[in-house]
């Protein structure tokens, strides 16, 4: 009955349209930690694997660049990762008592780093297992798996074309700039804005 994107949006629509069981915790303290996990992960995190992807799958930054935005991509979610086994604590889920909203914005992109070769360890790789073991998730994964493959199937390399042609653009907006230039990768976006294979936040009328 209503089209709506964005993750936060999406998840606030379904607290709304369907408030019980909650998403969010009880406590407005809580519900408050949760969303600046989401935050967090919506944009710090969010930027690292999306630069990881722009290096190793669309062959942005080749040579000596690419594969020092890679190991300081990779080093950084390392970091992150020590923040999510604090901030999960001695908590089952990161949403608390039950799996919730913190969960939800935490395991796509644990998962999607993992396909990067960085994988959590500890108390947060005890998670993530018990995480991807709900039925909803493992549901989620394997779609998102299952596009990937496909897409590797029609061929990275004629999709790397494109995007060296300038028919494919990448979107370089606000979080994802600002990790490539403060990671050491603005000849990659200087690059990408003279071959015009990216692209910033479009406008709206």
């Amino acid at each position: 009955d209503v089209a709506i994107y964005d993750s936060t949006v999406i998840l606030e629509y379904i607290e709304d349209k369907w408030p019980a069981p909650k998403l969010l915790p009880v406590s407005p303290a809580e519900r408050a930690r949760v969303r600046l996990l989401e935050d967090v992960m919506d944009t710090h995190f969010e930027a690292i694997t999306w630069g990881l992807s722009e290096v190793r799958l669309f062959g942005r930054g080749a040579g000596p660049l690419g594969e020092t935005l890679y190991a300081k991509g990779q080093e950084q979610i390392r970091g992150w990762y020590r923040w999510l086994a604090n901030q999960l604590g001695n908590r089952a889920w990161f949403n608390g008592d039950a799996f919730g909203w913190g969960d939800l914005c935490v395991a796509p992109f644990v998962n999607g780093a993992t396909g990067f070769g960085v994988h959590p360890e500890g108390t947060l790789a005890e998670w993530h297992q018990r995480v991807n073991q709900r039925p909803s998730v493992e549901t989620c994964r394997k779609s998102a798996e299952a596009v990937a493959f496909t897409s590797r199937a029609i061929s990275l390399d004629a999709v790397k074309q494109a995007i060296d042609q300038g028919l494919f653009k990448r979107e370089y907006r606000d979080h994802r700039l600002e990790w490539m230039i403060k990671t050491g990768g603005l000849d990659v976006v200087i690059e990408g804005v003279a071959k015009q294979n990216v692209r910033f936040m479009h406008v709206f009328d």
